[in-house]
């Protein structure tokens, strides 16, 4: 990028390069370099606005974690609406996007990054671990509504989801599972549990 030309918002463009980066080479892919060359910006563009490159990673997974919170809150608000099993089949589909199976691949071979994400407060497993509390705050509301049985451990049920719904989008990386797949593991891990 010619110097002298203002960026709107580096910071999201810089986001938005590293996703690119990330979903089509991979963490190991994922340089400050490689970043910024997406991105079509001079190097120091990168540490002009972060203070290294695990800081920048760290605010990338930070504002995704947001998004899941948002998620988190709408998920809640559509409790008592629809069916359970389609709610969490809709959002279990936009949580688990190759954006954030990519994420979390790199969460997991980044060992600075997971310190730096444990030290800001995030869950012990960033991005699972925020999945994991969207999901048992939604199956809670549902409890309340009378919708999940009364004796259901949601604390058994939310991680059990989670972890049988990224298991299914990690395998079909490159061919996302369809809906119908999605719904089949949502309905056997609550079978027990929905009225």
């Amino acid at each position: 990028m010619p110097t002298g030309v203002a960026l709107q918002d580096p910071r999201q463009q810089l986001f938005d390069a590293a996703v690119r980066v990330l979903v089509r080479d991979g963490a190991t892919g994922l340089t400050s370099r490689a970043v910024t060359t997406e991105a079509g910006v001079a190097k120091g563009v990168l540490h002009r606005h972060f203070a290294d490159f695990d800081a920048f990673l760290a605010d990338l997974v930070r504002d995704r974690i947001a998004r899941i919170e948002a998620q988190g809150a709408a998920l809640r608000d559509a409790a008592g609406s629809g069916t359970v099993a389609g709610n969490l089949t809709h959002a279990l589909a936009s949580l688990f996007d190759p954006v954030t199976v990519a994420i979390v691949v790199l969460v997991i071979a980044r060992d600075e990054l997971r310190a730096r994400l444990r030290a800001a407060g995030t869950a012990r497993f960033p991005l699972v671990g925020e999945g994991t509390a969207m999901v048992a705050g939604y199956l809670t509301a549902e409890r309340d509504l009378g919708r999940i049985s009364p004796g259901a451990d949601v604390g058994t049920l939310a991680p059990t989801v989670i972890g049988a719904a990224h298991l299914l989008f990690t395998e079909h990386k490159d061919d996302p599972p369809g809906q119908d797949a999605v719904r089949r593991v949502v309905t056997t891990v609550l079978a027990g549990s929905l009225r």
